[in-house]
């Protein structure tokens, strides 16, 4: 606390740590900027300096059935495995959190171990499973392999809310005469409420994002990202940074949403 206080009084500490976060930012965010930059410009290829201002590659990619058709399949995929994602994340985190049961620690490690493999290899197993049930290069496949990668991304949100729970509220719901689904209904899901609802943008977030596991299954059934790649295998194309800016900007406002959800206080942490 002490140390905490010396810092605050320090102003040349707290000046060399705010131009650590603010070099920090622009190291991961320069290569987005300057693709946002060169969407706007006129130029085929990126230099300096800038061509003149353009929407010319946006009316393009606007003009591009294969993106509108990527488009709708990563609307359709990523709305599809929110919901499940979140709905399965939420049913994990609530077993954790309400019962105990001996293997509890490796059914954890379990349930959030698939975002930790390498997605070359989940998309190559994937594949193999898939095509084994018939369901490769099928759009419901690229759901499935999204809902396992997005899934323990949901688990984790919903638990951390659950773990700020009263552990009383639940049995003196039953003392009052609720039944199980009762308390549930009227108790714990208003209670993580803001939790289900950062995990489904961030669980939509995720699967508008990934490209390399959607590559493997999805066949003709390619999300935006996959149709990406495939302009990025053909030429080099200012279209690209257009597509890329549209991505980052969904992206970022579902997390962005998410984080206020996530940090918003309810009523019964202002009481």
């Amino acid at each position: 606390m002490n140390q905490e206080n010396e810092a605050n009084r320090n102003p040349f500490v707290n000046g060399a740590l705010k131009l650590y976060v603010l070099l920090a930012y622009l190291f991961v965010f320069a290569p987005i900027l300057a693709s946002f930059v060169f969407s706007f410009n006129s130029d085929r290829f990126p230099s300096i300096p800038l061509g003149d201002f353009s929407t010319e590659w946006y009316r393009a990619v606007a003009a591009d059935p294969l993106v509108w058709e990527g488009l709708r399949n990563t609307l359709l995929v990523g709305v599809v495995v929110g919901v499940i994602s979140t709905a399965l994340g939420f049913g994990a985190a609530y077993t954790d959190y309400r019962y105990h049961f001996m293997g509890k620690q490796v059914y954890l490690a379990l349930a959030l171990l698939p975002p930790t493999i390498p997605v070359v290899i989940m998309g190559l197993a994937m594949l193999a499973f898939l095509s084994r049930v018939n369901l490769s290069g099928d759009a419901l496949a690229v759901i499935i392999a999204h809902v396992v990668i997005c899934a323990p991304f949901a688990m984790a949100v919903i638990r951390l809310r659950l773990s700020q729970m009263d552990p009383s509220l639940e049995p003196a719901a039953w003392n009052l005469g609720a039944s199980e689904w009762a308390a549930m209904r009227h108790v714990v899901i208003p209670f993580c409420r803001p939790a289900i609802l950062g995990a489904l943008f961030v669980t939509m977030a995720v699967s508008f994002d990934e490209f390399a596991i959607a590559w493997f299954v999805s066949g003709l059934n390619e999300t935006l990202p996959v149709k990406v790649l495939g302009f990025l295998q053909g030429q080099v194309s200012p279209r690209i940074n257009a597509i890329g800016t549209f991505v980052f900007v969904t992206t970022m406002t579902l997390l962005i949403l998410a984080q206020l959800l996530l940090g918003r206080p309810d009523a019964t942490e202002k009481e």
